[in-house]
């Protein structure tokens, strides 16, 4: 899609905020057109184990409420002046308010039951459990053989990546399958916010946010305030925001818009994927034999898929 010259050239003359808006809604509107959804995905998967890494170190010094009402808040504060929360909740029908209040209800209990469950049990058995649901929603929407296949490659990559190892620790599993069964929630009202949309999709992740925002405020806000006082603590915990609700939700919802909801449910068989590559990247992590067989698995059962038209 190409934007004519007079289009940029008529909004940086500042003939308006209207043409400028245009303008630049004509820019995104071309580039997401042009990026495959896979590679929005893969934004998020990147970003979707950096931010919980961070977190974790943050526990000590913040608490682990402190570090999920910092997350929100960030991420509440960053979407408020570009979605208007406010405009989006006044002019939606009934039906979207609902939509909004659950997200919003939803990502504010799951990223705190995600932090609890972390608290308590390694990454990789939360990431396991999380897991399990996403390969649900992938089930029920096979449509052919090849897909079933491709559904299998990728499962079977994920337990070569992932080193389960079950816990005793019934309160920190407890956390993790609400995180689970949060995080399948939030697929399916994710993909609904996308149903008009990245652009929608995006503002209503916005007001969904203020929303869970207003649900965490009391709950966090005593150890988020006083590690506030520490201007590295203040600034790590906007970093958690920013990499783990800002970027990869952003990135969601750009993939959601074009991926039905059964690809989008089997392509998260990628995050442990990532994280395997990440790890190596960055932290000298050098991947086994196994790590790589699983990798080789989880990446082809993604390239089999063949994804269908987004319903």
């Amino acid at each position: 899609m190409n934007i004519p010259k007079k289009t940029y050239e008529y909004a940086f003359k500042g003939s308006g905020n209207l043409a400028y808006i245009l303008a630049m809604n004509s820019i995104a509107r071309s580039l997401f057109i042009r990026i495959p959804p896979h590679t929005w995905f893969i934004g998020s998967a990147v970003f979707h184990y950096l931010g919980p890494s961070f977190a974790v170190l943050l526990f000590p010094a913040v608490g682990v409420l402190g570090v999920a009402w910092f997350r929100i808040a960030t991420a509440a504060l960053i979407f408020a002046p570009v979605t208007r929360p406010d405009r989006i909740w006044r002019r939606a029908g009934w039906p979207e308010r609902r939509l909004l209040i659950a997200l919003g209800v939803c990502l504010a209990v799951m990223n705190c039951s995600f932090y609890l469950a972390l608290d308590r049990l390694p990454l990789s058995l939360v990431a396991a459990i999380e897991f399990v649901g996403t390969v649900g929603l992938a089930l029920v929407g096979l449509r052919t053989w090849r897909n079933a296949i491709a559904l299998l490659l990728t499962v079977l990559g994920v337990l070569v990546l992932i080193d389960i190892r079950w816990s005793s620790d019934l309160v920190g599993l407890a956390w993790a399958f609400l995180n689970g069964a949060l995080f399948v929630l939030y697929i399916m009202l994710g993909h609904r916010a996308a149903a008009a949309g990245a652009g929608q999709g995006i503002g209503r992740l916005g007001a969904a946010m203020a929303i869970a925002f207003v649900i965490v405020l009391p709950i966090g806000f005593a150890q988020a305030f006083a590690a506030s006082a520490v201007p590295a603590l203040l600034l790590a915990g906007i970093g958690v925001g920013i990499c783990s609700s800002v970027i990869p939700y952003i990135c969601d919802q750009l993939a959601m818009a074009r991926l039905p909801l059964a690809s989008f449910a089997m392509m998260l068989a990628l995050l442990p994927a990532t994280a395997t590559v990440i790890g190596a990247v960055v932290l000298d992590q050098i991947p086994s034999a196994s790590d790589l067989v699983g990798i080789a698995l989880v990446m082809g059962g993604v390239a089999l898929h063949r994804t269908a038209a987004r319903g």
